[in-house]
């Protein structure tokens, strides 16, 4: 058996060859072997005689996922939560004896991967499912815990072939929605490459057998291509003293399925499904290797694009150029080995082994993953506030609370119970009298945090009052509390609702003043009528007067002006909407008129 198997489709069921296995093909983890061990047992001993609904043991599951793990070069710690991320969900497990035997941060990981496996994750829309995927990185205090789960997933939908249609489905678009958008953040990308191929051969199967069939048999029609173009750059960087090395590597097929719609295209339509990965040693080397390129084969207008100047958000850094070699597009890619391993692991490249202790630990300053921690790199921080500064940047101006079913719902920073109510109903933000927050009261006024569970107690005898308009923050709530106390409630004074019309009735005294200006007969002809290009005020020219640059009024456009504080009068076109908008306008307009000769 290979590493490669071992990983993804293990079926060996001997749980003491499996655990001697591990060992063999992740030696790094020697010097915790008693304590990965030792968790290995206590997962046999509590799950014996138990077999999944597919009808394989019980603990098949979590060795592939710990598996995973290890192969993206986590610490032991994330390998012991692998083994245990669903043991919660047996009554037989408490999470104290986990702590006691394997510590705080075992335990941080089995008990927030337990929170997410409890939440219903479905999504409708794009826009729930990223506020989904903001939702679970804040309600985790350590990110381990999205890396167990996402490994969880990548190995369920590796091994979903023995279900139903239906099941296969459901998970595939969680996973599309999901899981492949989440690994690409975290700047896993051959995880999400697989995700999102696996999800595609499930949601659509004759398109996923379409594309894999004339892939393999491009692969075979353009060998002779590839190996030509592979030993043209190889040998154009010994010329030039550069140590490369460089694979062939056919496109994954959720990406060439995405060509297909963008372009509206057959597979067999499309060139640009290989691609060379040029690996070196140095940044220089990198620009130097894209150089050479171009100057073997022409470059394509507009396809060059520099990440390592510039890396993605996730972190990820390389050269990108397509260029027509043998009269083919061509895509390369030119990165140091650094970059490559950042690039197939994500945060998990990151993950560095503190030798000599039995416990791993993670240099926070080399997590330079996500979009702002470039700026962090040179601090100390600990992990407790290096995640609340991710949590911070993902999040922005918006929390992201829960229903009691599971459903996501997104609100401003400051949102009170009864936004939330408001957001879910009409009726139900009508008829509130107390909230729970994680199954505890709270105020009507607090303020929701991020990630908490909210239930709405309600009566049909409650009704809004106008203190609820001081607590509120989303514009939904505040509208449907004003209509119904404007509506039912004579003591009730709308003041926004007055200010509102109040201004509206100044702008339309205005306008109508203006108007009655204006009508003196018809408009003077170019022809007879000369004008100087001057505004009179009140029929003199004895005034500081300045044009508004906003509408920059010109002859003979109807104007209008109004006494300034500090500049005079300012003359605006008569129809000037932010003239129009001045306060008091009224009170200030004086009368002006373009000055003739």
């Amino acid at each position: 058996m290979t590493e490669e198997e071992f990983v993804t489709n293990n079926e060996e069921t001997d749980p003491k060859i499996l655990i001697d296995s591990f060992f063999e093909f992740f030696p790094e983890f020697k010097n915790d072997q008693k304590r990965i061990s030792s968790a290995w047992n206590f997962l046999l001993q509590k799950t014996q005689g138990m077999t999944r609904s597919c009808g394989k043991p019980y603990c098949l599951h979590p060795m592939r996922v710990a598996a995973i793990l290890a192969k993206n070069k986590l610490d032991s710690d994330s390998i012991i939560g692998g083994f245990f991320h669903n043991l919660l969900s047996l009554p037989q497990i408490q999470i104290e004896e986990i702590r006691d035997n394997w510590g705080d941060a075992v335990a941080t990981i089995i008990e927030g991967t337990a929170r997410i496996t409890n939440l219903s994750i479905s999504s409708k829309t794009l826009q729930q499912a990223d506020s989904i995927r903001k939702m679970l990185f804040a309600m985790v205090d350590d990110v381990r815990v999205i890396m167990v789960k996402l490994a969880d997933r990548l190995d369920r939908i590796r091994n979903l072939k023995g279900y139903d249609n239906k099941t296969q489905r459901a998970v595939a678009a969680e996973v599309i929605d999901i899981w492949a958008p989440l690994a690409d953040r975290l700047g896993m990308k051959g995880e999400k490459n697989e995700l999102e191929d696996l999800s595609l051969k499930y949601s659509n199967p004759d398109v996923f057998q379409q594309i894999k069939a004339i892939v393999s048999s491009k692969k075979n029609e353009r060998s002779s291509y590839l190996e030509n173009a592979v030993q043209k750059i190889t040998e154009a960087a010994k010329k030039a003293g550069i140590e490369v090395s460089v694979k062939s590597r056919a496109k994954h097929f959720y990406s060439i399925y995405q060509k297909m719609r963008k372009r509206n295209k057959e597979v067999s339509e499309l060139f640009d499904l290989f691609a060379l990965r040029i690996l070196c040693q140095t940044v220089p080397e990198c620009y130097t290797l894209v150089g050479l390129a171009h100057s073997l084969w022409k470059p394509l207008d507009g396809r060059f694009k520099d990440y390592i100047a510039m890396p993605k958000a996730n972190g990820y850094q390389s050269l990108h150029t397509t260029v027509l070699c043998e009269g083919k597009p061509l895509e390369i890619q030119i990165r140091t080995r650094e970059m490559d391993n950042v690039a197939q692991h994500g945060v998990a490249s990151h993950w560095l082994y503190k030798k000599g202790t039995n416990h791993d630990m993670v240099d926070i300053k080399n997590l330079s993953i996500f979009n702002h921690l470039r700026e962090l790199r040179d601090q100390h921080a600990d992990d407790e506030s290096f995640f609340n500064e991710f949590k911070n940047e993902l999040l922005a101006d918006e929390i992201v609370v829960f229903t009691p079913k599971g459903d996501v719902i997104q609100l401003p920073v400051g949102s009170c119970a009864i936004d939330f109510a408001y957001h879910i109903h009409s009726g139900i933000g009508e008829k509130i009298v107390g909230a729970k927050a994680d199954g505890k009261i709270i105020p009507l006024s607090a303020p929701l945090q991020n990630t908490q569970i909210i239930e709405i107690l309600t009566n049909p005898q409650s009704h809004p009052v106008e203190g609820w308009l001081k607590w509120t923050k989303t514009s939904k709530a505040r509208q449907k509390i004003r209509a119904w106390l404007s509506a039912n409630d004579q003591s009730f004074v709308d003041k926004a609702a007055l200010s509102k019309q109040s201004e509206a009735n100044a702008q339309q005294a205005a306008a109508n003043k203006i108007r009655q200006a204006h009508k003196k007969g018809t408009k003077p002809q170019e022809s007879v009528v000369r004008h100087s290009g001057k505004a009179l005020v009140s029929g003199s020219k004895n005034f500081v007067v300045t044009f508004a640059k906003c509408c920059n009024p010109k002859y003979p456009e109807p104007i209008a002006g109004y006494v300034s504080r500090n500049r005079g009068v300012t003359i605006h076109r008569a129809n000037c909407s932010i003239f129009l908008r001045i306060p008091d306008l009224e009170k200030r307009m004086i009368d002006v008129s373009w000055e003739e000769e």
